[in-house]
């Protein structure tokens, strides 16, 4: 018996040691990289061990990984970074983005479309963050991150964020350090009193805590100066959302709808330092302001979504779909995937994501460009045909593929559906 024991050994050693030898996980074969950190817009090969990317190379032997992905016709990109979303869904029936029926789970909303971060824009304040983490952050594969509500109770609605005792820089701050794994910024939003305060408390609190505040401006009678709001009350690193808006009688924006050009203190704001955030949302985008800004050389530092149950059902639909409407608009490629991935990663204080260097995480998303006859429209109904737009193919966070559209991995033991 041990003769038998031996000789089995003998002969099943060489292939164990093998399949144990090769020395990636998964290799992406033949498709188009666009990596504009490293600057790469070629066809490449991408090799991912222990969930991180070990190689990429012109050329990378299939035979080197148990699994092999046909990428071919595709474009492989840096795992998507939405930096406006809303997933603190709950069961508050009246608390709107904060742990209620507005915000969207991420895992379901997110993978499909090449989304592997998401930022969280507000929904929860200093006292509601521990329940959005222990709901949402830890029990999801979709990384999602924080911007901090300079409301202690979050994006509630109505008269919560008017309260202006619960805007405590030193608490949120506070609150923002405890948390700085999860926490990128501080955010404001949906103030109606025709002044600063809110905007002046979240940078005190950006500042504390060395973090970015993300700024959701308008909602005032009188208007407040953009110009003012750019030059006086921000700082270079801060992000303004919603930039395309066309609120005329809350907000001023920032193309001048009877001229149908752009205010020049945009560009110089942009110049500055201020990263202009798209944040779709659900009325927050218009093209009477896209178009003449893209005419006037100016177009958005990051593309976001502000996804939420109503969003994604009205003209902004999900991330690839706002990506390719700028597309269609008038950058390239190679821009857009920039918006979508590295400047967001920049902007949230992230070098680890929003690349494909060697070494970092193994977030990545393959495109494809789908051909047909497509309606991009806007809250107003004015509609541009396209005859192209982004799809995705599959997404792998962390080195694990968890969205395969059409089985393009072989083989296929390894996904997420087969666990």
């Amino acid at each position: 018996m041990r003769k038998f024991y031996f000789l089995l050994v003998t002969i099943l050693l060489p292939f164990v040691i093998f399949a144990q030898s090769k020395p990636y996980d998964i290799i992406i074969k033949g498709g188009h990289v666009i990596d504009p950190k490293n600057n790469i817009n070629s066809v490449m090969d991408v090799a991912i061990l222990n969930g991180k990317i070990a190689k990429v190379a012109v050329s990378i032997d299939a035979a080197q990984a148990p699994q092999v992905v046909n990428a071919q016709g595709l474009y492989v990109t840096p795992g998507l970074i939405d930096i406006h979303g809303h997933v603190f869904a709950g069961t508050e029936q009246n608390q709107m983005y904060s742990n209620g029926f507005s915000s969207v789970m991420p895992d379901g909303f997110y993978q499909r479309v090449g989304v592997t971060t998401v930022v969280d824009a507000g929904g929860s304040g200093w006292r509601d963050f521990p329940t959005f983490k222990k709901n949402i952050i830890d029990n999801s594969q979709t990384r999602v991150l924080a911007f901090l509500n300079i409301v202690g109770n979050g994006m509630r609605g109505g008269v919560i964020e008017q309260n202006t005792t619960d805007m405590d820089p030193q608490i949120a701050a506070k609150a923002a350090i405890a948390y700085k794994d999860y926490v990128v910024g501080i955010k404001v939003a949906h103030f109606t009193s025709p002044d600063f305060t809110n905007v002046d408390r979240g940078v005190a609190a950006g500042k504390l805590a060395n973090i970015p505040v993300m700024v959701d401006f308008g909602g005032t009678k009188p208007r407040l100066s953009l110009k003012s709001l750019f030059m006086e009350h921000l700082r270079p690193g801060d992000i303004f959302t919603h930039t395309f808006g066309e609120l005329l009688d809350t907000k001023e924006a920032i193309v001048d709808t009877a001229k149908k050009e752009l205010k020049p203190f945009v560009l110089d704001a942009q110049k500055r330092g201020i990263v202009f955030d798209v944040g779709y949302g659900g009325s927050s985008f218009r093209y009477s302001q896209a178009i003449p800004a893209a005419k006037s050389g100016f177009h958005p530092n990051t593309i976001s979504t502000d996804l939420h149950i109503s969003s994604m059902k009205g003209s902004m639909k999900d991330m690839l779909l706002v990506m390719s409407k700028f597309l269609k608009i008038g950058m390239n490629l190679q821009q857009v995937i920039n918006a979508s991935t590295w400047a967001p990663a920049k902007a949230i204080n992230r070098p680890q994501l929003g690349n494909l260097s060697e070494g970092a995480i193994a977030d990545v998303a393959i495109l494809g460009m789908r051909k047909g006859n497509f309606g991009f429209y806007d809250l107003q109904g004015y509609k541009m045909e396209s005859n192209e737009k982004l799809e995705c193919e599959m997404t792998i966070f962390g080195g694990k593929i968890v969205y395969d559209l059409n089985g393009i991995v072989s083989p296929l033991y390894n996904c997420t559906e087969c666990k």
